[in-house]
């Protein structure tokens, strides 16, 4: 009979423990991974992927799905106005990027040809320069840089009226600087919207 009632009273013990403490504490995995993964979509923006858009669609797949994993009659994750305000951000690093590629394209007088060719070498200049030089997002930014100046540089030599490889530097100059000046707005923006949403998820 001692032992019995040891037993019982073991499992009445169990039975008092909230069933919303394991559900909470499935609630701060859920936000450490969100800012892991998070942190994973700023970097990825060096080699021209939509980060933040792709950051934003998570944080809102994970306010639709909240209500599995949380307690309380109306779980809030990040709230409606906090993915508003990221939206936003992400919008403006968007249109920053552009003004800036733009302006260093008219300011480099740049031909069509040699924008592509910006894109294009920028984009394999950060991969290949992310395994030549493995320094976390220094080799990844310095062989975007290196590539766009490349690749402008090959588009404008490439071109239907080309031009001399000493008439390219102008327009590879202005390509690069514009490509820094996108980047490095768009990055901003995009690790305001990172802190931003990554204190949300913590917050009860």
């Amino acid at each position: 009979m001692k032992n019995h009632s040891g037993s019982s009273s073991v499992l009445e013990s169990r039975d008092e423990v909230p069933n919303h403490v394991c559900v909470d504490w499935l609630h701060y995995v859920v936000a450490s991974l969100f800012v892991i993964l998070g942190a994973g979509c700023v970097i990825s923006m060096v080699l021209s992927l939509p980060g933040t858009w792709i950051m934003l669609a998570v944080a809102i797949v994970i306010e639709l799905a909240d209500g599995w994993y949380r307690s309380g009659d109306s779980p809030i994750t990040f709230g409606w106005w906090v993915l508003g305000i990221s939206a936003a951000l992400a919008a403006l690093g968007e249109l920053f990027e552009f003004l800036a590629g733009a302006a260093g394209a008219k300011g480099g007088g740049g031909t069509r040809r040699g924008m592509i060719g910006a894109i294009v070498g920028g984009v394999l200049g950060a991969i290949i320069f992310t395994f030549a030089v493995p320094i976390l997002f220094v080799g990844t930014l310095l062989g975007a840089l290196v590539g766009t100046f490349v690749g402008a540089m090959v588009g404008e030599i490439s071109a239907e009226q080309p031009r001399s490889l000493r008439g390219s530097l102008k327009p590879a100059t202005g390509a690069t600087i514009g490509r820094a000046l996108g980047t490095a707005g768009k990055i901003g923006a995009a690790v305001v919207m990172w802190v931003l949403l990554s204190v949300a998820a913590f917050v009860p």
